[in-house]
């Protein structure tokens, strides 16, 4: 598909975003609509100033933990709303979901979600229930904040590969080899399937509004779905390879895809153009996880993870890992942390070097810190993880 047939088809998409909103069940064509802003933002863009870019602090980070997390490759990694706690999941036949306390860089509780892996995790924005999917086609739920395992959801026939929950953490939608469904998180149960066999799903973003659904998948499409109403709204020719990774800006103005291809590529939403494409990874791209300040983006491949300017397209840094490639990648919350995950076992922590030169986020491990057992009495913040998170310690998917 051409750019123009991408922009003809996008800004009828935005016209039916906007309509949605305010009650009119028919799509407005007749003028171009902008993507929405979040809310309590500003009705217009704030004008460019001369401010360093955010994203130039990454151009140097720095390490500042490596931690030995799993037995296979480290397959998900996700940061819980509050930053305080890091969640992994493992690849192959470890499928174990780990939780480790950011201060201390220890593990302070680990479960047996999966039968083979845990391709990918979620948590609620509002921080009250964590999922988990893997290619054992289940999809298992927690309550986050009680450590309840509270509902296995078998419906799917074949392997999950990507999870997507609402800005008001009401829906989760779930994407794998046949099709995406959507699930009701407070009352636990099916909504809909939006898509069958016929579109075999690799990746899922939700746009910051909550309305609109980008799927990537197997043949290089982006498909494009209103949640709401379960409307297919368009499909895109992005890549010549599966679409791995996706993920909207903070401000929902930009799309960002990953793909088998070995590219990335940056679409505006407001102009519906292809903004660039972002080259340079020797192999497939594993995983992409954009920054908080919305202008970093960092990608996952066999050469390592590569740090990039999404406003200039600049390649800011390359991390080598170790020996073997990266397969995971997360952002902190507040922006100041990059986990990553590779085919080593291994998880690494990084920090932007301003936040290291004023306070160092890994202190000295020995004072206020007890471990008994797996159990680590830790007095983070009105946090008290004197318990383990997980008070069902098998999913019932688990072999053991």
């Amino acid at each position: 598909m051409t750019n123009d047939k991408f922009k003809k088809t996008l800004l009828p998409i935005l016209g039916f975003m906007a309509t949605t909103i305010t009650g009119v069940s028919r799509i407005a064509v007749s003028q171009p609509i902008p993507v929405p802003y979040p809310p309590n933002s500003p009705t217009q863009p704030i004008p460019p100033t001369k401010l360093p870019s955010p994203a130039q602090g990454w151009r140097n980070p720095k390490l500042i933990d490596t931690i030995d997390a799993h037995s296979t490759v480290v397959d998900s990694l996700l940061f819980s709303p509050d930053g305080e706690v890091l969640i992994s999941g493992g690849s192959y036949n470890d499928g174990r979901i780990k939780l480790w306390d950011l201060k201390t860089g220890k593990e302070f509780d680990k479960i047996r979600a999966q039968r083979v892996s845990v391709t990918d995790i979620a948590l609620t924005p509002d921080g009250s229930m964590l999922a988990s999917c893997g290619e054992d086609s289940a999809l298992n739920l927690w309550d986050w904040k009680t450590g309840e395992y509270t509902h296995l959801f078998i419906e799917h026939t074949s392997n999950l590969l990507a999870l997507a929950i609402t800005p008001d953490s009401r829906v989760l939608v779930s994407g794998g080899l046949d099709g995406i469904r959507l699930w009701d998180l407070k009352k636990q149960r099916p909504i809909y399937n939006l898509a069958r066999f016929d579109n075999q799903t690799y990746s899922l973003a939700i746009h910051p509004q909550g309305d609109l659904l980008a799927s990537g998948h197997k043949f290089g499409s982006i498909k494009l779905w209103n949640i709401k109403t379960g409307q297919f709204l368009s499909s895109i020719s992005a890549h010549t390879g599966s679409v791995d990774g996706l993920a909207f800006t903070p401000d929902g103005q930009t799309l960002v895809s990953g793909s088998f291809d070995r590219t990335i590529k940056v679409w505006n939403l407001r102009s519906g153009k292809l903004v660039r494409t972002l080259s340079g990874h020797t192999g497939r791209i594993w995983a992409i996880a954009i920054n908080p300040d919305g202008e970093t983006l960092a990608s996952a491949s066999r050469d390592g993870v590569r740090l990039w300017n999404l406003k200039t397209g600049e390649l800011l840094k390359l991390i080598t890992v170790a020996e073997d490639w990266a397969q995971s990648v997360a952002f902190s919350p507040d922006g100041t942390l990059l986990a990553t995950g590779g085919f080593d076992s291994n998880i690494r922590i990084w920090q932007v070097p301003s936040v290291v030169k004023e306070e160092s986020v890994v202190e000295t491990r020995e004072t206020q810190n007890t471990v008994a057992g797996n159990n680590v009495v830790l007095g983070i913040g009105n946090r008290n993880y004197n318990r383990k998170i997980f008070i069902s310690h098998t999913s019932p998917t688990s072999p053991e």
